[in-house]
């Protein structure tokens, strides 16, 4: 099969393969492409044509940093083929060419975040093509997922008993209230507490314009939704959800530790859960979990949250880099030192 590389300008195009492939996340739709534009960030929509079928598509966004710029591959390339050998030629090809436009936009590095199930084969195509595994990921390697398709008493029995039994306490609570909206003015309730929740964890939180950037491009299509948990008419959690292509995604989440014992979140994401259902989602996405053999890491309590609502593991291969220059060691080298402090 002959292959080769189109931009892909119409938006109906990019989001019609993308329904016809399993694997992929929010991070290849054509949204997130219009978000990083309004980060300022340039970025290139790539169709790879196997004798003129679209067959793969990959978002690339450039990203600029102090300690170096580089090309980004979230998530992606998102592959419809399943031959092996049609696969590794796609990514070949990708490599090739994203090598090229790396050369011409000064970047330093490569780096791609697979959307590739974690196996020796899969691990073997970046290998074979000197790619390396990064100091660190960007995205989610590791996720947390739930099948949906079933009622909702059937997916309250799949779940850990405490979880289900504080779900339960939470819905006879009349000072807890899930609200859902998608206004400014609750993206602003959600930053305050997503600002506390940073603070309190000891990470850089995603700026103000970040969140509103996220807000306003999905909620264009009815994309994404916030949802604040109140107990006594105080907002002590808040999440902000994306529903894509038949997916929920739970993509920020924040909450107040002084109300931890009041089971406020539990509830938030049944609803949230039930939300997804409702708008025709099929599978739900915790987003990312830590390891769970390692106890100490910063998101293993998150992780032990998210994992009693049910459902499944998936593991992605490793995130990948490929050196332009010699400032990308630099860069590893710094990478490297603050994924070791953050215990990640």
């Amino acid at each position: 099969m002959a292959l080769q590389i189109q931009e892909i300008t119409n938006k109906e195009t990019w989001e019609k393969i993308l329904m016809e492939c399993d694997g992929k996340t929010f991070l290849q739709s054509w949204n997130w492409g219009e978000f990083n534009l309004l980060e300022s960030n340039k970025i290139w929509r790539w169709g790879i044509y196997g004798d003129g079928e679209l067959v793969a598509v990959a978002l690339i966004v450039k990203i600029t940093a102090k300690r170096g710029t580089f090309l980004f591959v979230p998530h992606g390339p998102v592959v419809k083929l399943k031959i092996e050998s049609q696969k590794l030629k796609v990514f070949e090809l990708l490599a090739i060419e994203l090598w090229k436009l790396a050369k011409h936009e000064k970047a330093d590095f490569v780096r791609i975040a697979p959307i590739l199930e974690k196996n020796a084969e899969n691990s073997k195509i970046f290998r074979d093509l000197k790619f390396w595994e990064a100091p660190i990921h960007m995205h989610p390697e590791i996720t947390w997922e739930l099948d949906i398709k079933k009622s909702d008493e059937d997916i309250l029995v799949g779940m850990r008993k405490t979880t289900r039994y504080l779900i339960k306490q939470a819905q006879k609570n009349k000072d807890i209230e899930i609200v859902q909206s998608q206004s400014i003015e609750d993206l602003r309730i959600f930053e305050e507490v997503y600002a506390k929740t940073a603070f309190r964890h000891n990470f850089t939180p995603f700026s103000e314009k970040y969140l509103e950037n996220e807000l306003s491009v999905f909620a264009k299509d009815n994309q994404i939704s916030i949802f604040l948990g109140k107990y006594k008419n105080q907002v002590v959690c808040a999440s902000m959800i994306i529903f894509w292509q038949g997916i929920g995604f739970y993509h920020q989440g924040a909450s107040l530790a002084e109300f931890n014992k009041i089971p406020v979140s539990y509830l938030l994401q049944f609803e949230a859960i039930k939300e997804a259902k409702k708008r025709g989602c099929q599978k739900y996405n915790f987003w990312g979990i830590s390891p769970l053999h390692n106890t100490k890491h910063p998101w293993h309590g998150l992780s032990l949250f998210k994992i009693g609502f049910g459902g499944y593991q998936t593991d992605y291969v490793k995130t990948q880099d490929f050196a332009i220059t010699q400032k990308y060691y630099l860069n590893y080298i710094i990478e490297r030192v603050r994924r070791i402090k953050r215990h990640l």
